[in-house]
């Protein structure tokens, strides 16, 4: 995951540390203190200082033979983000990515983006595509997006809101339901539906799938029943 480019970073030690952990979620898989210096552009001793300071809360650990892996203190700091929401979603995301045999997952708004909360992966599916939590990419793309400015009046919106997509966020509003292809990933169709929580920014539950021939509105219809749990328990 790149850096973001909003401002410059208050703390560049705290930037530098966190860009470790990004490059560590991107791999899904362990990686060397001289694979990780290289991919942030750090010397590797200020590299190795810094994951040992993550290594020391938690946030990482090392192997026999020094391989960095991230560690499961960010679990239990990802289960305090949002926790009543991803209690009452993840038993309804996972009925739906059985029943759907899909990938499914909820994503929140943060400012003028998306973020994976929780994802969930059909338990049966010969393939399946693999939904990071934590992943984020701009609420202008992909079908979450469209759901989650379906809930925003137009001066809500990020200003690159073309004419098109304001015209798709209408069509997804109108219909309940959003879809996309080779937006975020090339290749992934995905569809989703709104999930509106009182005192929340706006959420929205969503499937992906490669399937060409897959019902849009059959997968929408199964996502909202979800959402509709979702809401409720809430």
């Amino acid at each position: 995951m790149p850096p973001r480019q909003d401002a410059p970073p208050a703390s560049q030690t705290l930037s530098r540390g966190i860009r470790l952990l990004e490059e560590l979620a991107d791999a899904r898989t362990p990686l060397t203190i001289d694979d990780l210096a290289t991919r942030v552009e750090l010397h590797r001793s200020v590299a190795y200082r810094l994951l040992r300071t993550l290594e020391d809360h938690g946030l990482v650990t090392r192997d026999a033979a020094g391989a960095v892996r991230l560690g499961t203190g960010l679990a239990a700091l990802a289960a305090g983000v949002a926790a009543d929401l991803q209690a009452e979603a993840l038993p309804e995301l996972t009925a739906a990515a059985n029943d759907l045999g899909m990938t499914c997952f909820l994503v929140v708004r943060d400012h003028d983006e998306c973020v994976t909360l929780a994802s969930v992966e059909p338990r049966h599916a010969v393939t399946a595509v693999a939904q990071r939590p934590g992943a984020r990419h701009p609420v202008t793309r992909g079908a979450p997006g469209r759901a989650i400015l379906a809930q925003l009046p137009p001066r809500r919106w990020p200003d690159d809101v073309d004419a098109r997509l304001a015209a798709e966020v209408a069509d997804a509003a109108e219909r309940g339901w959003a879809i996309s292809h080779d937006e975020v990933v090339p290749s992934l169709r995905a569809v989703a539906v709104p999930l509106a929580v009182q005192g929340r920014e706006p959420a929205a539950i969503a499937a992906v799938h490669v399937a060409a021939d897959a019902d849009d509105a059959a997968i929408a219809a199964r996502l909202t029943a979800a959402a509709a749990a979702i809401r409720q328990a809430l």
